[in-house]
């Protein structure tokens, strides 16, 4: 069974940063994919960012962003802490929301990982994240 846990989040004003991390227990991160998706009251969970291990080694993550953060969000793994960090920078408040971390095994190798939440078997409890104007 895999396990996510999530911290970081907080109130930040806009154009500040956040660092969410999400520790994963019961896997390697190395065979997972892992992602971050966002939520908003009354809309669906959307998709920020994944990283899956590169085919140059098990150490080496491949990130993946959506479009609206790009630029201004990096996401990476740690082979050692078994942990994906999601670094916030240059924050609007259109970034506001419960950001969630997810993970599924990896199977096979597409031209990209997943970006919709049926895709994803484990789940964190989420974590807030304000950004004042």
């Amino acid at each position: 069974q895999v396990h996510l846990v999530e911290s970081g989040g907080g109130l930040v004003q806009s154009g500040g940063s956040l660092r969410l991390s999400c520790v994963v227990s019961g896997r390697t991160l190395s065979s997972l994919v892992t992602a971050w998706f966002r939520q908003v009251p009354g809309k669906e969970r959307e998709f920020v960012a994944a990283i899956r291990p590169s085919v140059y080694g098990t150490s080496i993550y491949e990130g993946y962003m959506s479009a609206s953060p790009k630029g201004r969000f990096t996401i990476s793994g740690n082979t050692a802490e078994n942990m994906v960090s999601l670094q916030m920078n240059s924050l609007k408040p259109e970034d506001t929301g419960v950001y969630y971390c997810a993970a599924k095994s990896v199977v096979g190798r597409g031209p990209s990982p997943p970006r919709e939440t049926s895709e994803y078997d484990y789940w964190g409890q989420g974590i807030q994240v304000t950004v004042s104007s």
